[in-house]
């Protein structure tokens, strides 16, 4: 589609995408969208007509969250998308003509949270990366049974889930030491990410409802970057019997922009076959995974850069209309702006493994960045980015930062 508005190259906001997010300006929060280096001004575009009468009630526009906007239904939010490509590629639209007032250079704005998340679930759907920390956890048994018959997660804690660029301080806690009798309280040494994506959810179910297979994808608004800051050593004395607690719940980063479903539709792909076959709750038939190509860069306090993994959502064992199946087959209800994260997504080659426990092998083996530093851990003053990216023929689509810092534990 042709754009009258010139554009990066490479830029992860082309016409193709039109993500949603939520902006402050000049000390208000609005609704926005992304074209190239600058973020729409929802508000204002309404004010000089380009949704028509799409939109009665304007105030939807000055929310601090998406929540309000995405419960508008996706046959509105979708039209409101269009109508954004249909201004951009029209020279004498009401969002050409008004420009100067509607766009507005991202550098000028302050990207929020997008999302009120009132619940935050966490899976564990990469076989790859379920394999590979169970030959180090459990070198005997691996793979659980259950493993392949189900999609398995856990509730995680949605208040400490923050928007990229939100400094993440080393969490303190309990670690039992090699051979040691007791256990011994302090920072964490083994601070680790897990290179995730996570889906908004974009319709309510009611408490006792199932929601089924073939229906699941109606739920689903749209994607984000995620990545679970997991403290490894804190977490292998604490999670027998009950898993994550306090090596996952001290912070987790989004990225600002929430990728529609419909900006993700033509890298839809197939994912791993599922041997065995799951059970009818949970069979889909066609394409239910996208081509998403994942990054990790760490930066570290010097400004040594590299990247340490490339992996792909596609990877993923059990895809999103799965989980979410499974999620409310017990009759759970979910609700608008719940957060269901991926879990870390590994490939089978070392460079595709999505967190630093698996690319150092437990920290036996060093892993290295750009200038031969090297790293089986995180440090005080490293940073990692998160990236995504969609290309197919001359459409590319990108999810925007997902960064963070670490900073020293409190004393």
């Amino acid at each position: 589609m042709s754009i009258w508005l010139n554009l990066p190259e490479n830029t992860d906001f082309t016409i193709d995408n039109i993500p949603f997010g939520i902006a402050e300006i000049d000390g208000k929060t609005r609704v926005v969208s992304a074209i190239g280096d600058y973020v729409i001004h929802l508000r204002k575009a309404h004010h000089y007509g380009v949704f028509g009468d799409l939109i009665h009630d304007a105030s939807i526009f000055e929310r601090k969250h998406l929540n309000d906007f995405i419960r508008l239904g996706k046959s509105t939010t979708s039209a409101l998308r269009q109508k954004l490509i249909d201004g951009l590629t029209n020279n004498a639209s009401a969002l050409s003509e008004h420009r100067e007032k509607i766009l507005i250079p991202i550098t000028d704005v302050q990207m929020c949270l997008p999302l009120k998340i009132g619940n935050y679930t966490d899976f564990y759907s990469s076989l790859e990366h379920a394999t590979n920390v169970g030959k180090m956890f459990r070198p005997d048994n691996p793979l659980l049974p259950n493993w392949k018959h189900m999609p398995i997660g856990y509730h995680g804690r949605a208040s400490s889930i923050v928007v990229s660029g939100t400094p993440i301080k080393r969490p303190n806690g309990q670690t039992m030491p090699p051979d040691a009798e007791k256990p011994v309280y302090g920072p964490s040494k083994r601070l680790d990410i897990e290179l995730e994506m996570a889906f908004v959810v974009g319709k309510d179910s009611s408490l006792g409802d199932q929601v089924k297979i073939k229906n699941a994808e109606d739920y689903i608004f749209g994607m984000v970057l995620f990545n679970d800051w997991s403290a490894r050593d804190i977490q292998k004395w604490e999670y027998v019997p009950l898993g994550p607690f306090l090596g996952k719940n001290f912070g987790s980063t989004i990225s600002p922009w929430v990728i529609t479903m419909d900006a993700l539709e033509p890298f839809r792909t197939s994912g791993p076959e599922q041997i065995p076959e799951p059970l009818p709750y949970l069979r889909n038939s066609g394409n239910h995974s996208f081509n998403i190509k994942l990054e990790v860069e760490l930066t570290t306090a010097n400004g040594e850069r590299g990247t340490i993994c490339t992996s792909n959502f596609k990877y993923l064992y059990w895809n999103m209309a799965q989980q979410l199946a499974h999620h409310t087959v017990n009759g759970c209800n979910i609700c608008v702006g719940d957060l269901m994260a991926s879990g870390t997504i590994s490939g089978k080659t070392k460079n595709s493994f999505g967190s630093m426990l698996e690319l150092s092998w437990g920290g036996k083996e060093e892993i290295t960045i750009n200038g031969g530093v090297t790293r089986k851990f995180l440090e005080d003053g490293d940073s990692i980015n998160l990236r995504g990216t969609c290309t197919k023929g001359s459409k590319r689509i990108g999810f925007g930062p997902c960064e963070g810092t670490i900073l020293p534990a409190v004393k």
